[in-house]
């Protein structure tokens, strides 16, 4: 492949979006009105809430192993916690249009009871493995699930305002900062 293969592609993609026509001034619908649309804020409040707590969790799973013995194995912990987390979107994606508050339910308390046990049972090393695992399970399918929730109900005009991609990034750095509240500072190498 040509070393301008990549930027011709991007530039021709580039000109195509120039004429893709926008939404008329009278079809347009404000962030306002999508945000008061019954469901809106309840779900970008979970968004926020779950995501945060998943960063936090994520970013500080290095020192968390440590301070249990289990760094040497930190590879082999995110490995599982990626394996089950395909595993989880698969699982989603086979369910999500029969059951998705359920699933929604499942994968959030599903989460918070992990977040629990690995707050109290963080000892044992294999109870912090099947929890990742778990913890991967629930993991996996989030964004499919909430983006799902979102567009119910915002309705086909608001869909593109709400989408949660801007709540998942706020909660990167509130997720950094309160989880170094967590982490002792000898851990952190």
């Amino acid at each position: 492949m040509n070393s301008d293969s990549p930027r011709l592609y991007l530039s021709s993609l580039g000109l195509s979006l120039l004429y893709y026509p926008g939404q008329s001034a009278d079809k347009r619908i404000s962030v306002f009105k999508v945000l008061l649309t019954p469901g809106v804020i309840p779900i970008l409040v979970v968004v926020l809430a779950w995501m945060l707590a998943h960063n936090i969790l994520y970013t500080y799973i290095s020192p968390f192993l440590y301070d249990m013995g289990l760094e040497p194995y930190l590879g082999q912990v995110l490995l599982v916690f990626g394996i089950m987390a395909l595993v989880g979107i698969w699982v989603i994606g086979i369910f999500i249009d029969r059951w998705l508050r359920p699933l929604v339910l499942i994968s959030l308390t599903g989460f918070a009871l992990i977040s629990l046990v690995l707050g109290l049972w963080s000892e044992h090393g294999t109870i912090i493995f099947i929890s990742v695992a778990l913890w991967g399970l629930t993991f996996g399918g989030a964004a499919t699930l909430l983006q799902t929730a979102l567009a119910q109900a915002a309705g086909k005009q608001g869909v593109n305002i709400v989408m949660p991609i801007n709540t998942f990034l706020l909660c990167l750095l509130p997720g950094v900062l309160k989880g170094m509240d967590f982490v002792h500072p000898r851990s952190v190498k």
